[in-house]
């Protein structure tokens, strides 16, 4: 007790009272700890979910961007069914209303195509909609160049998950 105290309430010094101040030091500390703890598993996570879907988007991108650059003009009827099942929205619009007037025009040249894809990269993603850039040789044969030619082409997609699959919803030749 304090000289000149009444004794009723009594301020605790010293090692008590440093006793009370850190327990109550280290529940904070703990508290921190478990909610950065948290947050930084919750963190990962995401960054995992975007990977996961950042390379199932690019392997879906990578086969149909050979779809959409391998044709013959011999068996145009798996191609043109191919190229919508591997497309959503509005590209898939698209294509519909394109795709009679491109098929006589690979009919009438005797047009045949061979596309490889040669590297890919993600340009963006989150877990339900991933922006792919791939680089693609196509070898082209048609009437007017019956000699095979090589293009090279560069190809940005806009891969959406639908459905549990991985659908064009955009391509864009820059």
């Amino acid at each position: 007790m304090r000289a000149g105290s009444s004794g009723e309430n009594p301020e605790v010094e010293g090692p008590a009272a440093d006793t009370g101040r850190g327990r109550i030091g280290l529940a904070v500390a703990a508290v921190v700890a478990v909610t950065a703890a948290a947050v930084l598993g919750w963190k990962l996570q995401q960054v995992n979910a975007v990977d996961n879907a950042s390379a199932a988007a690019l392997d879906a991108a990578r086969q149909y961007a050979v779809v959409l650059t391998s044709v013959s003009s011999d068996d145009l009827d798996a191609n043109f069914d191919a190229v919508p099942d591997g497309a959503t929205g509005q590209f898939k619009d698209m294509y519909a209303q394109s795709s009679e007037q491109l098929r006589q025009l690979l009919v009438d040249n005797k047009a045949t195509a061979e596309g490889v894809v040669i590297e890919t990269g993600v340009k963006s993603a989150t877990t339900t909609k991933v922006e792919v850039v791939l680089f693609v040789d196509q070898t082209v044969t048609n009437t007017v160049s019956p000699e095979s030619r090589l293009d090279r082409s560069r190809v940005v997609m806009t891969m959406e998950l639908v459905d549990g699959r991985w659908p064009a919803s955009d391509v864009v030749l820059p």
